[in-house]
């Protein structure tokens, strides 16, 4: 018999994860470590692999649909092979909603007892009492228009043919000039052409799809689940914020030596190094919260943000208070690789007890973070921009760097806070600390 293929369980609180695309088709020959499919979990994209060898016999699961963790999503075998009968997961009904442009095209079900026979089928996707007759809908379809416009004078408000053609008269739908291809294409899309009018301009092809590039699309999981985190620590970690700037001319010069020298060092090396030193001083700010205790963290788990195409992920860099500079230096890059490649994997991913994020190649003065869920602060980072500043008496141009600390009110202070910034700044300052650290 057919070995199932189950869907993997990526994370403790992993529920449910989307298959993105197969990477197999129905026929194909599998060997172990194959890539099957790609599926997007809460936290990123990941490829899983093949653990049996044989053919891909069966695809139960198509991509696009949501699957809970430990499923049935296709099955391995032989040619032939029995194959058990699974029910494929159904994707989660859509919430109701007016048609829209979503007219059905397919002729109605057979209509149940209570139904009356002149009445086509009411999409999934439309309210409960939305009700078109079929020589209406087939009216709608042909102009290409939304019906959720129209107000029905049959029984119970039900949209008939005489409607529609009211309608469009009043909108002087003959009066505009289509071409055929563009009425085409808004009828495959469910555009409404009215909407596409411009005074006595013909609708074209492109004025359609620039109406298909404008609807809206569903955020990805990925997308969801980040912002569902963000408003929580929003609504619940009461945020302040303190900024800082810092001189980062000498540190500067300084990694540039270093990097003729065969030591690329990054300004976010620095500054994640700099962070984990104030965090041994100022243990107070290297806590989490549930919202009813605080828990304090005798290590340094420090995340750093890393923006990738489909969102925004935070790898957490473990026992970074027990490594050197070169050291931390290597993890956070290699984390960075495997979350661009969307290989981290899902411990990778969670756990950190502070969290740096750096714009400061994206050209911004300053800004703020939002605390992630949970931490006691986040550290922004900004550009390290030329700027006059009064420097030994002087007037001179230096470059400086502005910080943002978030901080959550429960678990830190205003002065603590102060404290814990101006300490990175100091550290960023010290050339001579780099200087001994590196030696």
């Amino acid at each position: 018999m057919a070995t199932p293929i189950i869907m993997p369980k990526f994370g403790q609180m992993t529920e449910e994860s989307v298959i993105v695309e197969w990477r197999k088709t129905e026929g194909d020959k599998v060997v172990k470590g194959d890539i099957l499919f790609t599926v997007e979990t809460d936290k990123s994209v990941m490829d899983v692999e093949s653990f049996f060898e044989g053919t891909l016999v069966k695809i139960v699961v198509p991509a696009g649909v949501s699957v809970p963790v430990q499923s049935t999503v296709g099955f391995i075998g032989q040619p032939g092979e029995a194959i058990p009968t699974v029910e494929a997961p159904k994707p989660a009904p859509p919430k109701p909603e007016l048609i829209g442009r979503a007219v059905p095209s397919a002729p109605p079900p057979t209509p149940t007892a209570g139904t009356r026979t002149a009445e086509a089928a009411i999409p999934t996707t439309t309210p409960a009492m939305f009700r078109i007759s079929p020589r209406a809908v087939a009216l709608v379809r042909d102009a290409a228009i939304d019906p959720t416009k129209i107000t029905g004078s049959g029984p119970q408000g039900r949209i008939v043919e005489k409607d529609v053609r009211a309608y469009l008269d009043a909108q002087g739908y003959d009066q505009l000039r289509i071409t055929p291809s563009a009425k085409e294409l808004a009828r495959k899309e469910d555009i409404d052409i009215l909407t596409l009018r411009r005074g006595d301009k013909r609708i074209t092809v492109g004025d359609v799809e620039r109406a298909i590039a404008e609807k809206p699309k569903p955020m990805s999981k990925i997308r969801q689940i980040i912002g569902q985190r963000l408003t929580q620590s929003v609504v619940t970690q009461p945020h302040f914020f303190v900024t800082v700037s810092v001189d980062m001319t000498d540190l500067v010069v300084l990694r540039a030596r270093l990097k003729e020298a065969g030591a690329p060092y990054t300004v976010t090396d620095f500054i994640s190094q700099a962070v984990v030193l104030a965090l041994k001083e100022f243990p107070d700010v290297n806590s989490t919260t549930d919202g009813k205790t605080i828990r304090w963290h005798s290590r340094v788990h420090l995340g750093v943000a890393v923006s990738l195409e489909q969102g925004l992920v935070v790898p957490a860099i473990r026992g970074a208070d027990e490594m050197t500079l070169a050291e931390l230096s290597t993890a956070s890059k290699a984390m960075a690789e495997k979350a661009r490649a969307g290989k981290l994997a899902p411990d990778e991913m969670s756990g950190s007890t502070f969290t740096i994020s750096n714009m400061g190649m994206l050209n911004v003065e300053n800004f703020t973070a939002i605390i992630n869920t949970g931490e006691a602060a986040i550290l922004a980072v900004s550009s390290t921009l030329p700027q006059p500043v009064v420097h030994d008496g002087q007037v001179v141009v230096r470059q400086i760097m502005k910080m943002t600390l978030s901080s959550d009110h429960r678990i830190v202070d205003g002065a603590l806070a102060a404290r814990f910034i101006n300490a990175i700044k100091a550290k960023l300052e010290d050339v001579e600390l780099w200087k001994r650290l590196m030696a």
